[in-house]
C-alpha cells in the first residue's frame, strides 16, 4: 500500500462530471492486409503478458475512512475484459469518425472500483494503402497515477520497436496483498503529515524569496534586453527602444475562460517533424518555441475570425517537468508557470521576436518555478476542502468573476522518433488528449512521434465548437511559420583603410604632362 501524494491526489479530488482528470491519446493503429485475427482479443493477450512490467495499470484506490485524507494505492488484479473494449463504427469510418468518438468518450469518468485506465478499439475504419487494416484505439489513464512523461515511459513498456514482440525478462511473483483494513490506513494516513508539514515549513522562506525575485525582475523589465537582441537578429537591425516581454501578467478575457460543460470536442493534427526542425532551426527557435509560435498564430486566425481578438497577448499555461533524468516513477512531477503567447501582434516576426524573447524569459526563471509547488503536502481534511471547492466554483461560476491567470494550457511532451507496435500492429499517428478546467476551456498537447509532430486539441463544447477550425488554423500557422525568412545576416563592419604614408616636399614626385606620358601598350 502506497498513499498517494498531495499532488496526484489533487486530481481526485477536483474531478467532477464537468471536469474529469484522466489524460490519454487517440491512436491508429495498421496490420497487413493478410491479417486474418481479432485484434482486441490479441491486444488483451499482449497486455496481459506486459501487465508485470507496467504496475500502473495493477493498482486501483483505497479510500481513507471518511474521506479524512489522499487515498492510497493498493495491488489490483484488472479485468481486460472490461479494461480493453470494442466499439463498432460504421464501415469506412476515418478520422472525423474517431475524433467525434473521443468527444463523446471523454467526459466518461473512470471507474474508481477499479484500477484507474480503459482502452476503446474501434473497429470499422477504411483500409489503408494496399488493403492495410486499420483500427483506432483511445487510451484514458487517470492523471492521478500518470503525468506526461510517466505516461511516456508506460508506454515504453507495452509497445514494441517491431511487429514481433521483444522477449520479456522474467518477473518475480509476488503474493497478493490484502487490502488494508481500516484501523491500518487511518494509522498510515496520519503517520507522515507531521513530517509533511515540516518539510513545507522548511520550504516556505525559500519558496517566498523566489516569488519576491521574479516579481521584481517582472517590473524592473529585466527581459527588455533578451527581447533587443531577439528583434535585432528577426529583422538584421537594431532594436533599441523595443519593450521588454514579461510572462507574469493576467490574461485578457476570452471565450475560454468560462466554466465548463460536461461536453468536449477533439481534433488531431499532424505537423511533419524534418520541416519543422529545418525551419525552427533556421530562427534559432527550440521545438517548443516552434510550438508556441504556432499555437500563437493559430490562436490569433481562430479569435480574428470568430472575436473579439484581445488587444492584449494572450496568456498560456505551460506544464513544467521537475522530474529527474531517468525516474519513471508512476506519479505527477511537473510544475506549472506562463507564457505570453504575442496574439496581439499582427506581423508574424515581430510574434516571433515575442515568442523567443518570453521563451528567454521563461527559461530564466525555471529553476526557480520547479520549486515553487511541492508535489508533496499534508492531506488531512484536504479531500472535503478541493472538493467542495470545485463545486462551489462551477455553481459560482467563478471562472467568470475573477481575472483569468490563462486562457489555454500547452504543453510539449517529448515523444519516441522511432515508429512503434503493439500487438503485432503499427502505431501510424499519435494524437494526445489531455484535460481542460474551469476558466480554461482549451487545451493543446504535442507529442513527437516517428516522423510528425502529433497535435491533440480538446475543449469545452459550449466555450469553443468549432475546435477542427482551429486545427485547420494550426496547419495555416506552420505555413506561415515556414514561409518567414531567415534571420538577416549582421552589416560586415567596413574594411578599415591603410592610411597614406605623408609624402614630404623633398620627396614630391613633378605631375608628369600630357604629351610626355607613355602610352598604354594594348
Amino acid at each position: 500500500m502506497k498513499q498517494l501524494a498531495g499532488l496526484d491526489a489533487s486530481f481526485l479530488f477536483l474531478e467532477t462530471a464537468e471536469m474529469p482528470m484522466h489524460v490519454g491519446a487517440l491512436h491508429i493503429f495498421e496490420l497487413p492486409a493478410s491479417y486474418r485475427g481479432n485484434y482486441v482479443c490479441d491486444l488483451r493477450a499482449h497486455m496481459a503478458s506486459r501487465l508485470p512490467f507496467a504496475p500502473a495499470l495493477r493498482r486501483k484506490l483505497a479510500l481513507m475512512p471518511m474521506n479524512l485524507a489522499s487515498p492510497a494505492w493498493v495491488d489490483a488484479t484488472p479485468d481486460l475484459d472490461q479494461h480493453i473494449v470494442a466499439i463498432k463504427l460504421p464501415r469506412g469510418s476515418g478520422q472525423a469518425e474517431l475524433e467525434q468518438q473521443v468527444g463523446l468518450l471523454h467526459p466518461v469518468l473512470l471507474d474508481r472500483s477499479r484500477p484507474l485506465w480503459k482502452f476503446h478499439v474501434f473497429e470499422g475504419l477504411a483500409v489503408g494503402p494496399g488493403g492495410t487494416k486499420r483500427y483506432g484505439l483511445y487510451t484514458q489513464l487517470h492523471h492521478a497515477a500518470v503525468d506526461g512523461q510517466a505516461a511516456v515511459a508506460l508506454a515504453h513498456a507495452i509497445l514494441d520497436l517491431s511487429p514481433e514482440p521483444r522477449a520479456l525478462p522474467d518477473m518475480p511473483t509476488r503474493p497478493a496483498r490484502a487490502v488494508p483494513g481500516t484501523t491500518q490506513l487511518l494509522r498510515r494516513a496520519l503517520a507522515g503529515q507531521w513530517q509533511q508539514t515540516l518539510n513545507i515549513a522548511k520550504a516556505l522562506p525559500g519558496a517566498v524569496s523566489t516569488l519576491a525575485q521574479m516579481a521584481a525582475q517582472s517590473a524592473g523589465g529585466a527581459a527588455g534586453g533578451v527581447m533587443s537582441d531577439v528583434m535585432a537578429r528577426v529583422k538584421g537591425q537594431a532594436a533599441s527602444g523595443s519593450k521588454g516581454v514579461s510572462n507574469l501578467s493576467l490574461a485578457p478575457r476570452t471565450r475560454l475562460n468560462a466554466t465548463l460543460s460536461a461536453e468536449r470536442v477533439f481534433c488531431g493534427v499532424s505537423l511533419p517533424l524534418a520541416e519543422l526542425n529545418a525551419v525552427r532551426r533556421r530562427h534559432g527557435a527550440s521545438l517548443n518555441d516552434a510550438v508556441l509560435m504556432i499555437c500563437s498564430g493559430a490562436l490569433r486566425r481562430y479569435f480574428a475570425k470568430h472575436g473579439p481578438l484581445p488587444r492584449k497577448s494572450l496568456i498560456a499555461a505551460v506544464p513544467v517537468s521537475t522530474r529527474a533524468k531517468g525516474d519513471t516513477t508512476a506519479n505527477n512531477q511537473a510544475s506549472m508557470t506562463v507564457f505570453s503567447l504575442g496574439t496581439h501582434l499582427a506581423d508574424p516576426a515581430k510574434r516571433l521576436a515575442h515568442v523567443l524573447a518570453a521563451s528567454a524569459a521563461m527559461k530564466s526563471n525555471l529553476d526557480h518555478v520547479k520549486g515553487l509547488m511541492p508535489t508533496d503536502f499534508p492531506s488531512l481534511g484536504v479531500p472535503w476542502l478541493m472538493e467542495g471547492a470545485a463545486a462551489l466554483y462551477k455553481r459560482a461560476g467563478v471562472a467568470e468573476k475573477i481575472p483569468p491567470i490563462a486562457n489555454v494550457a500547452i504543453s510539449n511532451v517529448p515523444g519516441p522518433t522511432v515508429p512503434l507496435y503493439m500487438a503485432g500492429a503499427r502505431m501510424l499517428k499519435n494524437y494526445p488528449t489531455s484535460i481542460v478546467v474551469h476558466g480554461m476551456a482549451l487545451n493543446i498537447t504535442v507529442q513527437t512521434y516517428n516522423d510528425a509532430l502529433d497535435m491533440g486539441l480538446i475543449a469545452c463544447a459550449q466555450a469553443m465548437p468549432e475546435v477542427a477550425e482551429l486545427g485547420e488554423h494550426v496547419q495555416a500557422a506552420f505555413a506561415e511559420f515556414a514561409a518567414l525568412p531567415a534571420p538577416a545576416a549582421e552589416a560586415a563592419p567596413a574594411a578599415k583603410k591603410t592610411p597614406r604614408k605623408a609624402v614630404t616636399p623633398a620627396t614630391k614626385r613633378p605631375r608628369a604632362s600630357a604629351p610626355t606620358q607613355k602610352r598604354a601598350s594594348r
